[in-house]
C-alpha cells in the first residue's frame, strides 16, 4: 500500500502523541491534557466567565463544564455566580494552581521545543503562521456551512 500522505494525517499524529506527552507530565498534578487549558486561559485571565473561556478555546460548553469541573475537584480552581448576571458563573485559580503555573509553562515549551527542535527561527514563525491559516479556514469554512444551512 501506499505511503498515504496528508496534512490531516500529520495533525493527527502529532494531536495524539501531544496528548500522550502532556497527560504524562501532567500525571502527577491530577490533571490530563483536557484540563490544562482551562488553567493556561485562566494564567492570562483569571475570574473569567465559563462561556467565555469555551469561546477563547473554541471548545463546545459542555466539554468546558466538563474539564472546569475536574479542575474544580482537583482544588485548582472555584467558581462563583457572577453578581452581574447570575447565571453565569466566574472561574478562579487557586493558590494551588497559582503554584504550579511555572511548571505547566515549562511542560508546555518543552512539547513546542521537541516539535520545532530542528526549526530554524523562520520555519517556525512560518508553522505557526500556516497553521493560524488553517485554523481561519476552518472557521471560515464553518461559518458559511450555517448561513447556508439557516442555523
Amino acid at each position: 500500500m501506499e505511503n498515504c500522505k496528508s496534512i490531516g494525517k500529520y495533525i493527527s499524529i502529532i494531536y495524539r502523541q501531544g496528548q500522550c506527552y502532556i497527560n504524562k507530565k501532567l500525571e502527577p498534578y491530577g490533571i490530563g491534557s483536557g484540563q490544562f487549558i482551562f488553567l493556561n486561559v485562566l494564567y492570562h485571565k483569571d475570574g473569567i466567565r465559563q462561556e467565555e473561556m469555551a469561546d477563547i478555546l473554541d471548545i463546545d460548553k459542555g466539554t468546558t463544564a466538563r474539564a472546569i469541573k475536574r479542575l474544580e475537584e482537583e482544588g485548582y480552581i472555584y467558581r462563583r455566580t457572577d453578581s452581574k448576571d447570575h447565571r453565569a458563573q466566574l472561574v478562579f485559580l487557586t493558590q494551588k494552581a497559582k503554584d504550579i503555573e511555572e511548571d505547566i509553562y515549562k511542560i508546555l515549551r518543552s512539547w513546542t521545543d521537541i516539535l520545532l527542535s530542528d526549526f530554524s527561527i523562520e520555519d517556525s514563525k512560518k508553522a505557526e503562521e500556516l497553521l493560524e491559516a488553517m485554523t481561519k479556514n476552518i472557521h471560515r469554512y464553518y461559518e458559511r456551512e450555517e448561513i447556508q444551512h439557516g442555523r
